[in-house]
């Protein structure tokens, strides 16, 4: 288990920005594939971006294509989610998760879990 720790998040109006981090501090985070979700009370946890090991692969759930950016630091242990033009539906709380394996938008395909940071967007 990786200890993920998510940072970031926060209240912000809609069509604002927030940019969340994933970090892992004294492993090597280069060696894991990183995803972004996000759970909503009432709803199933939710892919939101995906990115290999060495940043060379990124996929995005349809809903954010455009509005988000997943992107990685491996020199400082980090993966971030740059998010813009938020709308109220992307309010939940975010979690980064890793994967030795591939990264996919699958929850289930990632054996390490953070504790996960709170988006909330509204007027």
């Amino acid at each position: 288990q990786l200890p993920l720790v998510e940072s970031g998040g926060g209240l912000v109006q809609p069509g604002g920005s927030l940019n969340l981090s994933c970090t892992a501090s004294g492993y090597r985070f280069d060696l894991y594939g990183v995803g972004w979700f996000r759970h909503s009370p009432g709803t199933e946890r939710e892919a939101v971006a995906c990115i290999s090991s060495t940043g060379s692969t990124i996929d995005y759930v349809e809903s954010v294509k455009g509005r988000f950016t997943i992107a990685r630091d491996n020199a400082n242990d980090a993966v971030y989610l740059q998010m813009n033009r938020l709308k109220p539906e992307d309010t939940g709380v975010y979690y980064c998760a890793a994967t030795l394996w591939t990264a996919t938008l699958t929850p289930s395909d990632y054996p390490s879990w953070g504790q996960g940071t709170q988006v909330t967007v509204s007027s």
